[in-house]
């Protein structure tokens, strides 16, 4: 067989398999231009910017984007996959996050508020100054997270997992949760826990509620002493 026969059935075999992909709806590579969808992929794309509010980004790929002062209010990210994600300063307010994956996100100073993210996770993720009131944060996951001075008032962390998370300065005293809460190695330095009932938490010790700032409304694990330390002055 001549070379130019071969060539040409070469070609013929990747036209066939173009339109078999075509024929069968396989989806492509990220289409960075694309109006936002349910199941969009935008993995990496640059999203700065804009005005996203109210938009379909459900079980959507958007690892390794960069969402910087973006408006993200009002969306649906249920099942998104954002870890990586660049979001600094950008905002979520009243979004369906629930079951996103937020891991490895930096998000510092971004706005959370009123989101539902029962069942995300935030594993590692940089959300330093973040705001994360009213937030119905069921079951969240927030193991390795920074945390510093992060804000959950009224927010609810029932099943929460601090565990090895750096809550320095966190304020967590305004916050709502039944049953346990993780706290296992977490970095407490500074952490806002007035009026809070802490008898059900986990992973607690001396050494770390001692470095917290609670006052004689919080209720610690039994057989722990309240910190001599308590109340912190203002921060």
């Amino acid at each position: 067989m001549s070379a130019y026969s071969v060539s040409i059935m070469a070609l013929a075999g990747l036209a066939v398999a173009v339109l078999a992909t075509a024929s069968t709806g396989a989806v492509s590579a990220a289409d960075c231009g694309s109006t936002a969808v349910a199941g969009i992929d935008w993995g990496g794309c640059t999203k700065k910017n804009l005005m996203l509010q109210g938009g379909d980004f459900q079980k959507g790929n958007l690892a390794d984007a960069d969402f910087t002062l973006t408006n993200l209010s009002h969306a649906n990210l249920a099942s998104a996959n954002l870890e990586k994600a660049t979001l600094v300063r950008a905002w979520f307010t009243g979004s369906d996050l629930t079951k996103a994956n937020f891991s490895k996100v930096e998000a510092y100073r971004s706005g959370f508020e009123g989101v539902n993210a029962e069942g995300a996770t935030f594993a590692g993720a940089e959300l330093q100054r973040a705001n994360f009131n009213s937030a119905v944060l069921k079951g969240a996951n927030f193991e390795k997270a920074e945390l510093g001075r992060v804000t959950f008032n009224k927010a609810d962390l029932t099943g929460a997992n601090f565990s090895l998370t750096n809550l320095s300065r966190a304020d967590l005293s305004g916050a709502k949760f039944t049953g346990p809460i993780s706290f296992d190695r977490a970095f407490m330095f500074l952490t806002r826990i007035s009026g809070l009932d802490l008898s059900q938490a986990t992973g607690l010790d001396e050494a770390q509620v001692s470095l917290a700032c609670g006052d004689s409304n919080t209720k610690l694990p039994a057989g722990m002493a309240t910190p001599t330390s308590w109340p912190c002055d203002a921060d």
